[in-house]
């Protein structure tokens, strides 16, 4: 069945991977309404879908003059959440919230048949709390690792209906990079449930076991969070758009070559664009920082498609 929908409105919309999403699911909609500040994502999403229609600043915005939106899009964001933030904020009276807030205003005015708001899963509690309030849902915490090689916790809020964890298909950081060499040409046998199951079931025995984790390897330097060296037979670190480091918003990664050989580099833009299950070169267009930066800031595709998936 073909799920058609009249308008959509994204909000803090970045590069767009709600649209991917939507493709990606199936669903037809008449218009994407988009609320983006970034010059460079707006750049990105008018490249892959030119007949966005832009709204600007989502303080600027008139939701009365926005009519037949049956689904809002949105992730604030968590930077004045984040929990590597010093003195983030964790109560409801700050600049976060307030962003947040215009999610809820446009909601309250626009009156979709669907919402889905996500956020980090390490904002404080208080302010999970406060959020699902507002909305009215519980959270539904879903790592990307389950879609993709990359360790990204985030906590979603929906009505959308029956939502499930997506199927885990074992995909780890060494699945996607351009140039790794593989241990092995077998793929991994998964072990649905596996008592005690570490990764080194994956680095000894070669088993899969469920949801991997970043391996860590080393550090140079100080071993800040840019200069810590992570193996490719776990999952990558989490992205991100800001942080310094030889391995600034990446992580550095040892890649093995042939007669026990290796390099450490961090990973390139098209091996994040496939961390965030987008096609490859999506993001082509922009300098190599802003592209680091806007994936950061992106959605993992794969779990925003399985969510809508269930919009019937």
């Amino acid at each position: 069945m073909v799920v058609k929908l009249r308008n959509v409105l994204s909000l803090f919309n970045g590069i767009s991977c709600g649209n991917v999403a939507l493709d990606r699911a199936g669903i037809k909609f008449d218009n994407y309404y988009s609320s983006e500040i970034d010059k460079y994502a707006n750049q990105i999403t008018q490249k892959n879908y030119p007949n966005t229609i832009q709204l600007g600043d989502v303080y600027n915005i008139d939701y009365s003059k926005l009519k037949d939106i049956d689904l809002i899009l949105g992730g604030s964001p968590c930077t004045y959440w984040s929990i590597s933030k010093r003195d983030r904020e964790v109560t409801s009276d700050g600049i976060g919230f307030d962003m947040f807030m215009q999610y809820v205003k446009a909601i309250e005015i626009c009156k979709p048949k669907y919402f889905l708001y996500e956020n980090n899963f390490s904002i404080h509690k208080d302010i999970k709390a406060e959020i699902t309030k507002k909305l009215g849902v519980e959270p539904i915490m879903i790592n990307a690792a389950l879609v993709s090689g990359q360790n990204r916790k985030r906590e979603y809020w929906t009505n959308i209906p029956n939502i499930t964890q997506p199927e885990d298909k074992g995909i780890l950081l060494k699945d996607i990079l351009d140039n790794a060499i593989s241990w092995t040409d077998k793929a991994y046998c998964l072990t649905a449930s596996y008592n005690g199951a570490v990764i080194w079931n994956t680095l000894e025995r070669k088993q899969r076991s469920m949801v991997a984790t970043p391996v860590r390897l080393g550090k140079i330097g100080k071993g800040g969070q840019g200069q810590r060296i992570y193996s490719v037979e776990g999952l990558a670190v989490n992205l991100t758009a800001n942080g310094g480091g030889q391995g600034a918003k990446t992580g550095l990664y040892k890649i093995n070559l042939p007669d026990d050989d290796y390099f450490i580099r961090k990973l390139t833009p098209v091996e994040c664009e496939r961390l965030m299950t987008l096609p490859d070169n999506y993001s082509e267009g922009i300098s190599n920082t802003q592209r680091y930066k806007c994936l950061g800031n992106g959605w993992v595709v794969d779990v925003i498609s399985h969510i809508l998936s269930h919009i019937d």
